[in-house]
């Protein structure tokens, strides 16, 4: 059956995941300045990728003046309470802390690219956008995304970042509110655990901006493809992986570090399968639909 199909297909991906060639060959070329249009597959004259494939195109059509208000109100909380939390980290900061700062950055880091990896797997692959409110508001740009990968290099910083800076916002404002009640010993006592936090929150909002420069291909500043060139943030080859149909691997996209351990142990399909076995549900079965919308 059809499933059956994409699991062998994903088979061949996987064990063929460092060729290039079958890269280029089964996924849209997104180097491609003139629009990133694939030419039309063998199935037909419709386009298999790209802005004008018909569920690309109704999927962004349903992006709403609510959404976008969220985003905005995200961004908008988001950052002034990332430059207060940083305020008084510094304000507290001893020097015997220094390495306890680096050590946190760094776990900071890895919990950022772990939870990218869980929230890209779980939106990619479980729900639809018939889902009440969590739908056409947050699965409906992943499905968008693997139609139209580029779509994001079109997206303003707030579109791009607004979903992001919100998950952050709790955290953060409970920060604040620690700082401002606790007293100084209570705040050294916590310190460690309060630059994790701060970090985790920083990386987890550049996230989906790391993310929107593995896709451009041209005009990036010149220290971010440096820090693509050597993986300290996700590179735009490695992403590529993900792009392969059907979309079944290679999920972290803040470092992308992390996904060589979780695909050596199978984590993502083993997982599905057990979730399959007990639930019934189809992996990706939303986000094939759409892939194959013609009209």
């Amino acid at each position: 059956n059809f499933f059956d199909i994409s699991k062998m297909d994903s088979e061949m991906a996987v064990s063929e995941v460092a060729d290039s060639g079958y890269i280029q060959q089964n996924s849209m070329p997104e180097d491609d300045p003139n629009k990133n249009e694939q030419p039309p597959s063998v199935e037909g004259s419709k386009p298999r990728w790209g802005p004008q494939h018909a569920g690309a195109k109704e999927l962004a059509s349903l992006y709403s003046g609510g959404k976008r208000l969220q985003e905005i109100l995200s961004v908008g909380m988001c950052f002034p309470l990332l430059a207060v939390v940083f305020g008084f980290l510094c304000y507290h900061f001893q020097w015997d802390n220094c390495v306890v700062i680096i050590l946190s950055a760094v776990a900071g880091i890895l919990t950022a690219d772990w939870f990218s990896g869980l929230v890209h797997w779980g939106a990619d692959t479980w729900g639809s956008i018939d889902v009440p409110v969590v739908g056409k508001n947050f699965l409906r740009p992943f499905r968008e995304h693997h139609i139209d990968p580029t779509a994001i290099t079109r997206h303003d910083f707030i579109e791009t970042n607004g979903d992001n800076c919100l998950l952050t916002v709790p955290f953060l404002a409970y920060q604040v509110y620690k700082f401002l009640t606790l007293s100084p010993q209570e705040i050294h006592a916590t310190y460690t655990w309060e630059c994790f936090i701060f970090f985790l929150a920083f990386f987890v909002m550049l996230t989906n901006q790391i993310h929107k420069w593995s896709h451009t291909y041209f005009g990036l500043p010149w220290w971010v493809t440096l820090l693509q060139d050597y993986h300290i943030i996700l590179p735009r080859r490695h992403h590529r992986i993900h792009h392969v149909s059907p979309h079944e691997t290679y999920y972290c996209i803040t470092t992308g570090w992390l996904n060589y351990p979780l695909e050596m142990i199978n984590f993502w399909s083993r997982t599905e399968e057990f979730i399959t076995a007990v639930t019934g549900a189809k992996p990706r079965a939303d986000d094939m639909a759409w892939a194959k919308k013609s009209s």
